[in-house]
């Protein structure tokens, strides 16, 4: 309330506010945790009886333990070792990654500063940038690494921004395969600045739920995406093989299940980071708390986290956005934890349209740091008139159901359509006077030869 407003000395019901107050102060005190509760989870998680840790500590062993999973990690996501296990499998796609070093190193892209007079013309000088509230450009999903050439190469043709994060979707047997472009990706991120994630196979989809198909047994999914009875094991098995191989350290998360273990993962010790998808349905600040709190009472000796982001429910508003980062804020997470929120959406398949959220992502990110702006879809007009309108089936087309429909072109271009309106967030932001963090590698105000 405002600080100048009366406050009358009693409620309706005749009780002073005094009154009122000190009952109040007493119900606050018994939300606090007991100390008892707490020492039977502790006892819980120790005991050499416990199936799930236990089931747990065997799956870090079979990988040889916490710091040979970390050894590996590290070695794996290292540039150069991307680089050259690209060039043993003659990758098709290093000639790509030659061009985009070449284009940063000599700065072809567009600067902050160029892409702030464009925009603001004669103000650029004097608009002063909040940068405090500066907010992430996010794009999804990036299947292929051919289109982030051609995101690349457009974005230096119009002096445009790169996205500063990218959601991949892609299924991961099929992109790691010999000459395929799961490496080729995350080495790109490395060498323009930017943060990824990506999408485990074990979801959902992949046969889990074994009583539910197709669209016929669609309300069997309403409890949940599903990973039922061992697959959150067979979740965290997976992200091991892809952390200790190609150095995946981030990936999707849709179930509370993969949650609690890559919580615990991260408390044993193992260096992984996840996102909650939208897909789990965070959809209010009452579910935004118990995430957080299970994050905030699992995280490691030094106060990290293995949660990385939180892309809340479509459905969530601005005043939703600004109660969750109270209570962010208050668990100490705010510079861990981003908030991730849909500008656009795909325009068939998962919400109604028109879907365009940009003046209140807009108006929230005045006061909610660490926000990103998500495109998952272009522009709505743009998109009811397109020949091929963003679906989000789509991101389940295998390549060679792409090939043989013939659909490659339409889909990069429906990626570009994205980019797009990536680009008018930004110019949003910019002319609301809130900072925006593309890819910092190839928007620094100089060239960064001294990158890798």
């Amino acid at each position: 309330m405002a600080l100048d407003k009366q406050v009358p000395d009693q409620t309706h019901d005749g009780r002073s506010t005094r009154d009122l107050g000190d009952a109040r102060s007493v119900l606050r005190e018994r939300l606090a945790l007991a100390p008892a509760g707490i020492a039977a989870v502790n006892a819980l998680l120790a005991r050499p009886d416990n199936p799930l840790v236990e089931g747990l500590l065997d799956l870090v062993d079979r990988y040889g333990g916490v710091a040979e999973i970390n050894r590996k990690a590290a070695e794996a996501e290292c540039l150069e070792t991307r680089l050259s296990r690209l060039r043993d499998e003659r990758s098709p796609y290093l000639d790509g990654l030659e061009w985009l070093r070449e284009q940063r190193d000599t700065g072809a892209f567009a600067s902050l500063a160029e892409y702030r007079q464009r925009v603001l013309g004669k103000r650029a000088d004097d608009a002063g940038t909040d940068e405090e509230h500066a907010v992430t450009l996010e794009i999804s999903a990036l299947q292929y690494f051919p289109w982030l050439m051609a995101e690349a190469r457009q974005a230096i043709e119009r002096r445009e921004l790169m996205p500063g994060r990218y959601i991949r979707v892609r299924n991961m047997a099929e992109q790691s395969g010999a000459g395929e472009d799961i490496v080729a990706v995350a080495a790109a991120m490395q060498l323009i600045g930017a943060s990824h994630v990506e999408t485990l196979d074990t979801r959902g989809i992949d046969g889990s739920n074994v009583m539910l198909g197709g669209p016929e047994t669609i309300t069997g999914y309403f409890g949940g995406i599903g990973q039922p009875n061992g697959y959150p094991l067979h979740w965290a098995d997976e992200h091991l093989r892809y952390l200790t191989k190609y150095g995946i350290r981030q990936v999707l998360n849709v179930n509370p299940g993969t949650v609690l273990v890559a919580l615990l993962l991260h408390k044993l010790g193992v260096q992984i980071e996840f996102k909650v998808s939208v897909f789990m349905g965070i959809d209010n600040p009452f579910s935004v708390l118990w995430l957080l709190m299970g994050a905030s009472l699992l995280a490691a000796d030094d106060g990290s986290t293995s949660l990385a982001g939180l892309n809340l429910s479509n459905s969530v508003d601005r005043a939703t956005l600004e109660t969750s980062a109270y209570v962010r804020d208050g668990l100490g997470l705010t510079g861990a934890v981003r908030f991730e929120h849909h500008v656009t959406e795909a325009y068939k398949s998962i919400v109604r349209q028109p879907y365009e959220r940009r003046d209140e992502l807009v108006a929230a990110a005045a006061t909610v740091r660490n926000l990103s702006a998500k495109h998952e879809g272009g522009e709505p007009a743009d998109e009811a008139v397109s020949a091929h309108p963003s679906d989000i089936f789509d991101y389940f087309l295998s390549r060679d159901e792409i090939d043989e429909r013939g659909l490659m072109p339409a889909l990069e271009a429906g990626y570009l359509a994205k980019h797009d309106a990536v680009n008018r967030t930004a110019d949003a932001l910019t002319r609301a006077g809130i900072g925006v963090r593309p890819a910092e590698l190839l928007h620094a105000p100089a060239p960064v030869a001294a990158h890798g």
